[in-house]
């Protein structure tokens, strides 16, 4: 972790991570300072500390967690705005709330990432903060204005691993969802999309290592237990 200051000079964007769990405080930490142009000046694993962080060191951007022990993510930001810090905030949740989505666009939540999400994630979702913090000047026009938020609003899909295509990942990804939260095994995906067992299982491991999915041994039958995938 960076000391206090340490973006200021160089120009790269100071972020504090606010994380309750501290493995996944280490893990976001280690994140962000993977992505060139960021670092992390702070890490909080409470409300309290985050406030305290904050007036200990400069932030632009807070990594914030919604749910801590000693209050709801949006509470904090609301309270941190009602002080005058400024910094925006991408939020890290689990939940699918809508109405939570749309009270912090208007208290400076600028992003959502949704947990559990992999350094792929969280890259696109910091280097499109970069370009949009970048805007300056005055807009020729709205398009203009629209790119802006553009690049804020509407993040790239992940490229696919070589080999996997689009639409047999949301067959796939479907078929997973409709089974949850019993799951399914590579062959059972394989004879509900229309293909093989291998494909199928490529398809499901790629959705377990960018976090949409689980996956646990099933055993009970003679022979190697057979690996059951569900959605998360």
């Amino acid at each position: 972790m960076s000391d206090d200051g340490a973006g200021s000079g160089s120009g790269r964007v100071r972020v504090l991570v606010v994380e309750d769990d501290p493995v996944a405080a280490d893990a976001h930490t280690l994140y962000v300072d993977r992505v060139p142009g960021f670092t992390t000046v702070a890490k909080a694993h409470t409300a309290a500390e985050a406030r305290r962080a904050l007036d200990r060191v400069a932030v632009d951007l807070i990594l914030l967690d919604l749910h801590l022990p000693d209050g709801h993510g949006l509470a904090l930001a609301r309270s941190l705005r009602a002080a005058g810090h400024r910094a925006d905030v991408i939020a890290v949740t689990s939940a699918r709330d809508l109405a939570v989505v749309r009270e912090g666009v208007s208290l400076g939540v600028v992003q959502y990432v949704l947990k559990p999400f992999t350094f792929a994630t969280l890259r696109d979702r910091l280097v499109r903060y970069a370009e949009y913090r970048t805007s300056s000047g005055e807009a020729a026009g709205q398009d203009e204005v629209d790119r802006a938020l553009a690049n804020l609003r509407s993040p790239a899909p992940a490229a696919l691993p070589k080999g996997l295509s689009g639409p047999t990942l949301e067959r796939v990804t479907r078929t997973l969802r409709e089974a949850a939260p019993a799951g399914v095994t590579a062959a059972v995906a394989a004879e509900v999309v229309g293909i093989s067992r291998i494909t199928a299982r490529r398809y499901l491991e790629h959705l377990v290592d960018s976090g949409r999915a689980g996956r646990s041994p099933q055993y009970g039958q003679v022979g190697r237990p057979e690996l059951v995938y569900s959605w998360k």
